[in-house]
């Protein structure tokens, strides 16, 4: 495209044709699309490259091959049929630097102004530094981390209650609570007891979650069937306090479980205020941002969504394996082309 540039005060900055805000898989993913199409971009993060990556815990393998998880026809080579978060963080790291990616770390975003063809996209760096970016279209790639699903419930935030899990060596002789019916829950619940807590796993549901890793699910069953991990099934979480948990059934009943440390796993909701700031509506029921699911585009015109963020609520249905076409659809809107078809993710992914 053009290059144009912006006045602001004195100085004249290059226009770019896009700005990507969320420097994770599928934010890069978009970078790429773009600069492919020989567009100029940058990508903003508030955090470092891939950040949700970064916090997963340190012995997480994919659920999908490192094939599925490649960005930009780049290889993902590994030795294992799963990719572990240190491959993980290593190859995206050599994403930006083999495409040359313009990725501003540790940038937030504060707010998107102007208009189709006339964007700015204010940030603030952690030293308070203010930064103004002029661009004809934006992308949000936003993803969830670091906007939990909260129970809204009293001693949520003690300082021994966590919406994520690292390790359970924190947790060794000591009674643990996972909240979470999840692949999250489910491997922190074995990891926990591995490291030798006293755990117990509980849930709102009847059981665990229909995507369960197969190959976690059985070993977990039996660890509850033998009561090596205590189970609490079609519970709530009523309220938590120093050293306890009271749960509530669906007859009302509470019971107050031991727990020294409390996992809520819950899950993430995808982090929207940018674009309802921006005038995009977010459906209220779904949590889906108003836009085209062709070309990915809002309601703003030359506004953008990418990676999870276009599934709203339901994140299972976004992931790598299908959130890295996102940006050819968005580069084929900027260009005026048709649309191209995003492969669908793997049957075990599906359904």
């Amino acid at each position: 495209m053009g290059d144009g540039r912006r006045e602001t005060g004195a100085t004249a900055l290059p226009i770019l044709d896009a700005v990507v805000i969320g420097a994770g898989p599928c934010g890069l993913a978009a970078a790429i699309a773009l600069r492919q199409a020989g567009l100029s971009a940058c990508v903003v993060d508030r955090d470092c490259v891939v950040s949700s990556i970064t916090q997963y815990p340190p012995y997480a393998t994919f659920f999908s091959t490192a094939e599925k998880l490649s960005l930009g026809g780049l290889p993902f080579v590994v030795a294992e049929a799963k990719p572990s978060r240190r491959d993980a963080l290593a190859y995206y790291r050599a994403v930006v630097t083999y495409f040359q990616l313009d990725v501003r770390q540790y940038e937030a975003v504060e707010s998107i102004e102007g208009a189709p063809g006339g964007f700015v996209v204010r940030t603030r760096g952690r030293g308070g530094e203010v930064r103004e970016v002029p661009a004809r279209a934006v992308v949000v790639a936003t993803g969830y981390w670091g906007s939990p699903n909260r129970l809204g419930v009293p001693g949520e935030e003690l300082p021994h209650v966590s919406h994520a899990y690292s390790e359970g060596h924190h947790a060794f002789q000591q009674a643990a609570m996972v909240v979470g019916g999840g692949n999250s829950a489910a491997e922190a619940a074995l990891d926990l007891w591995r490291a030798g807590a006293r755990v117990t796993i509980t849930h709102f549901g009847p059981t665990f979650d229909k995507k369960i890793k197969p190959w976690i699910l059985p070993d977990l069953e039996n660890r509850i069937a033998e009561g090596s991990i205590g189970a609490r099934w079609n519970r709530r979480v009523a309220s938590i306090e120093p050293g306890w948990v009271t749960l509530r059934d669906e007859g009302g009943n509470t019971e107050r479980v031991p727990a020294d440390h409390v996992y809520l796993l819950t899950g993430y909701s995808p982090n929207v205020d940018l674009l309802r700031a921006s005038g995009v509506s977010i459906d209220a029921t779904t949590g889906i941002p108003s836009h085209d699911p062709a070309t990915l585009e809002t309601s703003v015109p030359g506004l953008f969504i990418a990676g999870v963020v276009v599934a709203g609520f339901d994140a299972n249905k976004v992931f790598i394996e299908n959130g890295r076409y996102h940006g050819d659809r968005i580069v084929a809107r900027i260009l005026g082309r048709p649309a191209p078809e995003t492969p669908g993710v793997s049957r075990d992914l599906d359904g």
